[in-house]
């Protein structure tokens, strides 16, 4: 796992913008300060998370489960039948056997995606991994402020998803959920090195997949600066924020790829679309 020291500082965390959802808490635009720390280049790779699986026996919360939940488009057209779905969100389909090393379901296989995320992990299955590694997760105010690299723009690259008419990150294209029409090249997740990265050297801070933080879901941003948010033990119950997006995103739907928006799920929670990122703190 490759690691970019950052030293920390001040920097505007948040947005004034009514780009977001309200229920989010994206602003008002803070100064946050951050400790120095190390963050990863990249998210965990399926390679390194079965290096983990190989070293420790570890068993995935998906694996225990017995289930988790893939995206439909994903899945055999022939099998989409066969599984139940998330009420109100029909594209999100319970699949048995699907877990880190069969992410479509359980005829399928990681093989050929050793470079990808790794993906349907949960935050109690990523702080293992950190436990293992002797990293953590960062918070939120580490994710932004490793993201931005400097910037006050909505992206790392400039203020338009696509700016320069070119496609920085993997997310979706076409009518959401029902049709993607994959101009950036990619249906799922995408190689962690793909796209250009950000000023800091990271890649895909935006897109591909969501990654987990430790801290609570939707702390007021000015909290960040009195609280470390150091989860010792992995929590059994509660919702944790989530950054960055995923391959998923689209304006019409879920525009929280930008570099201010939030976002959380139950710490239980693994899909097709959640991965995670180590960061190693500084003395």
């Amino acid at each position: 796992m490759k690691l970019k020291q950052l030293t920390g500082g001040t920097f505007l965390m948040g947005t004034d913008d009514k780009h977001g959802f309200s229920e989010d808490y994206e602003g008002p635009a803070t100064k946050v300060n951050v400790g120095s720390f190390k963050i990863g280049v990249t998210t965990v790779t399926n390679k390194e998370f079965n290096e983990f699986i190989q070293a420790t026996g570890y068993k995935t919360t998906a694996e225990k489960y017995g289930s988790s939940f893939v995206f439909h488009i994903l899945v055999d057209e022939e099998k989409k039948s066969e599984y139940d779905h998330v009420a109100g969100a029909p594209w999100w389909l319970v699949v048995p056997g699907a877990d880190w090393n069969h992410p479509f379901g359980p005829n399928s296989s990681n093989e050929d995606l050793m470079n990808h995320p790794v993906v349907h992990v949960s935050l109690q299955d990523a702080l293992a991994f950190c436990k293992w590694s002797n990293t953590t997760l960062p918070t939120e105010s580490q994710w932004e402020y490793a993201a931005r690299g400097g910037v006050s723009t909505e992206y790392p690259w400039g203020t338009s998803l696509t700016e320069n008419n070119q496609f920085h990150a993997n997310t979706w294209q076409g009518e959401f959920p029902w049709e993607n029409s994959k101009e950036d090249g990619f249906i799922g997740t995408a190689p962690v090195e793909s796209y250009e990265p950000n000023n800091n050297g990271l890649y895909q801070m935006i897109g591909n997949v969501w990654e987990w933080c430790r801290n609570p879901r939707y702390v007021l941003l000015d909290d960040f600066n009195t609280n470390g948010y150091e989860l010792n033990e992995a929590p059994d119950k509660g919702e944790f924020a989530i950054r960055g997006g995923s391959f998923l995103c689209h304006c019409s739907y879920c525009n929280r790829y930008r570099l201010p928006a939030r976002n959380g799920v139950d710490c239980h929670s693994t899909s097709s679309h959640l991965g995670f990122r180590c960061v190693k703190q500084d003395a």
